[in-house]
């Protein structure tokens, strides 16, 4: 049951309850010192993000600047971010929306992104970004399970994958095309917000209200909408400042989608709130694009992800020579473990590691990082951000037991954070499975060392059981890729008689690299060097490219199915595929 359009007290009831301990964890104190907050004791993200930067004279200082795929650039202050999600607020209200509709947001990194993002929550209603690459059916589905009221896209995305079934979805009332035409049965954005008022007084919400719908991919089945509240803001607040250095004026640039929960969370909200300036890139990966706007925005703090920074591994050290990256301050991983390998050759090429962090949409923000605080082991996620506890369990009798440091487990958390998600959409039973004896279930299995560091083994459903062996595909790809030919390597088990499970690995090779079996032995001549015969990949497979979601994960449960002839389960989010 839906926790979207119910009272706060039917809401409560419906979420997972905290434990008094974990209520009283000083997330809440210490992101709510960053923010302002509304009379009453009301919490609105869209305000936070920027109307309490202009009544606090800050009006004219820079919150994005804009680049476009064909050079041109667009600055926007955070007065006229402000007016731009103010007239989006009004222009829902005008055309009969109310509090608590779901706006659908389908479009490339573009102002009107953000000003709907924020004019949605401003406005009270919750936001629910969606990759503008989705085919029409993942856009279907997606906008069903939410039950979506107002669509924000463009007229080309419309009629190639909307227009046929728009009709058909009864919930959606009002679809917005950005520009300034839009077929009969939409509305132009472009005039329309012209059209409405500057003034909007943001929504009294309170902290439990919803605020944003984040969909992400399950192994079988239809993709999970998990809800997040207007609460959140105050872990986006602190975790943004925390983790990732986001302080008043830094230059801060991040990769990620806001098709993606990294995208919206610390690509709108968290340096916003921390009135940061952004930097918002409309074209995709290119490297010597990237490597001109590090140098040319003088970047300070830039968080992309692990495929991104192999991807420039895999260019060469050379390719960075002749740039200039002396402004970068801080730089920052996420997506997928980030391995010890990038750590090292990051700092060799722009003078600073990358600083891996961890977290879920369904944590909604950053729980565990290298901050700049502390030394950074490579390889590690670092330690947990304050507020937040950690451990690692197991089973025990139908509850669940903390293991000491050095053993390998479930990673958990002690719920009660402000960005936890409060529900799946029209998914109790498999809301309450994430929760157990006081803890929130990772899914992800990982070890914490004596010095409090945590290491990241794999998902469970990933482990490999071998000759008696338990094996993360993490450990022996990280070993594969510190070879000079290789450059993503995905590590599955396959089911052997003998052994019960074999290592198998997919490769793809930097440039310049041929793949043969003289390469293929001396790549499983390393690995066992590294981890030993019984844990080393028994075979080697070469590809052009691994299987990844959009957001850069590769999708190991998908080679598995495919190898062993099973179903692909949701596949919506992949974007990289060469079978």
């Amino acid at each position: 049951m839906s926790i979207i359009g119910k009272s706060p007290e039917e809401r409560a009831a419906a979420c997972w309850q905290p434990t008094s301990d974990a209520l009283e964890q000083p997330t809440n104190d210490l992101g709510r010192r960053l923010l302002t907050g509304l009379p009453d004791g009301s919490i609105n993200i869209g305000f936070e993000a920027v109307d309490r930067h202009v009544a606090q004279g800050h009006g004219n200082h820079t919150a994005l600047i804009w680049l476009s795929k064909d050079g041109a650039q667009q600055t926007l202050s955070y007065g006229d971010l402000a007016a731009m999600s103010s007239r989006f607020a009004n222009l829902l209200y005008d055309h009969g929306q109310q509090k608590g509709d779901r706006v659908f947001v389908a479009m490339g990194r573009r102002p009107e992104l953000y000003a709907a993002a924020l004019g949605t929550l401003k406005a009270g209603m919750v936001f629910t970004p969606l990759f503008a690459a989705f085919g029409p059916e993942p856009l279907r589905t997606r906008m069903e399970i939410g039950d979506a009221n107002v669509l924000v896209t463009t007229k080309s995305l419309y009629k190639r994958k909307i227009a046929s079934w728009r009709q058909e979805m009864t919930s959606l009332r009002l679809v917005l095309i950005v520009g300034d035409e839009a077929p009969d049965d939409c509305v132009a954005l472009a005039p329309a917000l012209q059209e409405a008022s500057t003034e909007f007084l943001a929504a009294h919400t309170q902290t439990e209200d919803p605020a944003l719908i984040h969909f992400t991919s399950g192994t079988t089945g239809r993709p999970k909408g998990a809800v997040h509240v207007h609460g959140a803001v105050q872990h986006h607040a602190l975790s943004g400042r925390y983790a990732l250095e986001l302080q008043p004026g830094v230059t801060y640039w991040c990769t990620a989608d806001p098709g993606w929960v990294t995208g919206t969370t610390y690509g709108i909200i968290s340096p916003l709130v921390n009135r940061v300036m952004m930097i918002v890139d409309e074209a995709e990966f290119n490297l010597e694009r990237w490597y001109g706007i590090v140098e040319r925005e003088r970047v300070e703090v830039w968080y992309s992800a692990p495929t991104a920074i192999r991807m420039m591994m895999r260019a060469g050290s050379e390719a960075a020579r002749g740039y200039d990256f002396s402004a970068l301050q801080f730089l920052a991983s996420v997506g997928e473990p980030l391995n010890a390998e990038a750590v090292v050759w990051s700092n060799e090429v722009f003078g600073r590691p990358f600083h891996d962090n961890w977290w879920q949409t369904e944590t909604g923000g950053i729980m565990i990082a290298n901050t700049r605080a502390h030394d950074i082991k490579p390889g590690s996620m670092g330690k947990p951000l304050p507020g937040v506890v950690a451990g690692i369990v197991e089973p025990d009798n139908g509850g669940l037991r903390e293991l000491p440091d050095g053993e390998i487990g479930e990673l958990a958390l002690r719920p009660g954070w402000p960005s936890m998600m409060r529900d799946y959409l029209h998914e109790q039973a498999r809301y309450e499975k994430c929760f157990n004896d006081g803890w929130y279930l990772s899914g992800d299995l990982a070890m914490r060392d004596s010095d409090g560091y945590f290491w990241f083994v794999g998902r469970a459903d990933d482990l490999i059981k071998t000759s008696g062996h338990l094996v993360g595909p993490f450990e022996v790809e990280s070993a594969l890729i510190e070879h000079e030919a290789v450059a993503e390597a995905a590590v599955i088990g396959i089911p052997d008689e003998t052994a019960g499970e074999i290592v198998k690995a997919f490769v793809t090779l930097n440039s310049g690299q041929t793949a043969d079996e003289e390469l293929e032995r001396d790549i499983r001549g390393l690995a066992r060097k590294r981890l030993g015969a019984a844990v080393a990949p028994r075979e080697i497979v070469f590809r052009n490219a691994l299987p990844k979601t959009r957001s850069g994960k590769i999708m190991r449960r998908l080679l598995k199915a495919r190898e062993l002839g099973l179903p692909e389960g949701d596949i919506s989010t992949l974007e990289t595929d060469e079978k």
